[in-house]
Order: structure tokens, then sequence, then C-alpha cells
């Protein structure tokens, strides 16, 4: 039986980079969202839009997802679909709804399947951790060392203990990914969208401000994207949840890169507009004992920072000048 993807969420910023990278591999694609297809989606997709079936409601009909399934005989499934941190924090309810109850509505038609599915690969995050050092004498001294700070977090840890549960008691295969901090062209939502921001500006000739300090982990949102198709493809046995492993960089560290890596306006390497860094530090969330995606693919190389700022700097310049 040939392949067929479901990837809810896909009209957001990961999930139009997923339908992408499917579209290049000539794999045909289902994107599942409550919203249709915007600007955003258009750009990056580009010609390739048109090749997309897209599916417009809500994650907690069951019926629907069971019947959207079997019409379209999808073989394997990427879940992106939720409400990001501050979304979860203004409104928890919906958050829960949206990342939990919605989740396991999605595994639930799964399990349900008229025809089995054969890979399913969904969105954890980095923000199941909490910012304490495993092991070392202040986290010892808290109570719950290393739990998620947020909603947000702990919402996407529920979903990875549900999942492991459907495994356990129905014998349904995953593997979440867990993204840290994912940049790249189009990233323009959510707590840490200011360094891809900056580039955007940067690539404008126009200065930005990184609204947060802090030491984090960036992944580039195309590497992010073939995983979880890689990770669909590739299930492995069982629940299994992986960290990727982006590259580490200071707020200060990734402005200094996008100031020394883009053009100006006169197109000198390096001669880009500033990019300042002002506003509270986000804690580093630390995994407490990391299982790297290369657990699972041996073979897997993450884009570097510098390699990933070009290349996002690289798109937006590209675009500026196709709308001249």
């Amino acid at each position: 039986m040939s392949k067929k993807f479901l990837v809810t969420g896909g009209c957001g910023f990961i999930g139009a980079w997923v339908l992408r990278a499917l579209c290049e591999q000539e794999v045909p694609a289902v994107a599942l969202d409550v919203v249709p297809p915007g600007e955003r989606c258009q750009r990056i997709l580009g010609g390739h839009l048109r090749a997309i079936c897209w599916e417009q409601g809500d994650l907690l009909d069951l019926d629907r997802l069971r019947k959207m399934l079997a019409e379209h005989r999808i073989t394997h499934l990427i879940h992106l679909a939720a409400l990001l941190t501050p979304a979860c924090h203004d409104d928890p309810v919906a958050g829960c709804r949206v990342n939990v109850l919605g989740s396991v509505t999605l595994m639930e038609a799964i399990r349900r399947s008229s025809q089995p599915i054969e890979g399913f690969s969904y969105a954890s995050s980095f923000a199941v951790y909490g910012p304490e050092e495993f092991g070392s004498e202040s986290a010892a001294e808290t109570v719950n060392p290393n739990r998620p700070p947020s909603f947000y977090g702990a919402f996407k840890l529920a979903v990875d203990l549900i999942a492991e549960q459907y495994w356990r008691q129905f014998g349904l295969s995953s593997l979440g990914i867990r993204p840290h901090v994912v940049y790249g062209p189009e990233r323009d939502q959510g707590l840490s969208a200011a360094p891809s921001l900056a580039i955007r500006a940067a690539a404008a000739g126009l200065p930005y401000t990184i609204n947060f300090r802090g030491r984090l982990g960036y992944d580039y949102v195309e590497d992010v994207a073939r995983a979880f198709v890689r990770a669909a493809l590739q299930t492995p046995r069982g629940a299994n949840v992986v960290d990727l492993n982006g590259e580490q960089a200071s707020s200060e560290e990734f402005a200094r890169a996008i100031e020394r890596l883009l053009p100006g306006p006169s197109g000198k390497i390096g001669a880009s507009v500033k990019i300042a860094v002002d506003g509270p530090e986000i804690p580093s969330n630390i995994p407490p004992q990391p299982r790297y995606i290369q657990t699972i693919f041996p073979d897997w190389l993450p884009t570097s920072l510098e390699d990933g700022i070009r290349r996002t700097g690289e798109y937006y310049r590209s675009a500026t000048s196709h709308a001249k």
C-alpha cells in the first residue's frame, strides 16, 4: 500500500515545514487544522500548496477523525496541533482541551482505525523539563526537581505519559520528538519567537531587540520537520520519546551571530544592523537524563546554528527580492 500522511496542526509553523518536507519527498499528505491555510503556509509551501488535501476540523471530534483516517486511507500520522505556552498560560482549560484531550482523542482514533497506522510521531517538548540540574544540591533541596515550569510543559508531559499507556494497554507504538527552541523562516509566534524575528529584521536591514536572555538549545525548523517525518516513517516499537540536540547559545551569542553572518544593506557580510538583547532571563530547561535522537537514528546530524541563521536570512532576503 502506498504511503499517505495525516498532519495535525498543518497550518502552524512546524506543520507547514513538515508538509513541505513530505511534498519534496513526493509523499501525499492531508493536513488537519482548525483554520484554513493562510499566507504563511502559502509562503512556505509555494506551489506545493495545491498538492495537499486540507481538512478543517476539531481534534475532539472522534467520529470525524476516524472517518478521515478511513476515507483518505491514512498510513502514517504526525501530530503537531497544540496551543503554545502563552495561550496555555492565559487559558489553561483551553490548553488542556486541545493539547491533552485532543491528543487522547487522536490516539483513540488511531487505535480504532479500520486499517493499521504504520507510523505515528508527535510533538513533545523540552518544556517538560524544569531548570534544575539533575543531582545537584539545589535540585536535592527541591520537592519536585526538574518538573515542568509551565502549563504547556505539564500538558506535554501528560501526553508523553498517555502515549506510554496506549502502548502498554493497546500496543500503539509512537515516537515523540522534543525540540527545544525551534527557529527559522516564518517563526513569528510563541514565547521564543524573538531570535527568528531578529533574523527577519536583520535581513530587511532593520534593528531588533531579542526580548529575553538565557542559554537555550536551538533547533533549525527543517531539522525538526525531517525528524517528525522520519519518526513517523520509522517508528520503533514501544512508546519512545527523544530529545533533539540543538546547538546551545545565549541570546547575546545568537544576536552576535546574526550580526556576523548576515549581509548588511551594502551586501557585505558582517555589516548587519544592530541586534540588541533586553528582557528577563528564561531558565534553561535541562533534561535530567537526555535521550537524544541519535539513540533511535544513529546517523542523525543537526544543522549548525551558523548554517541555520544563514539559511533563514537567505530565505527572507530572497522573499524580499522577489517582492520588489
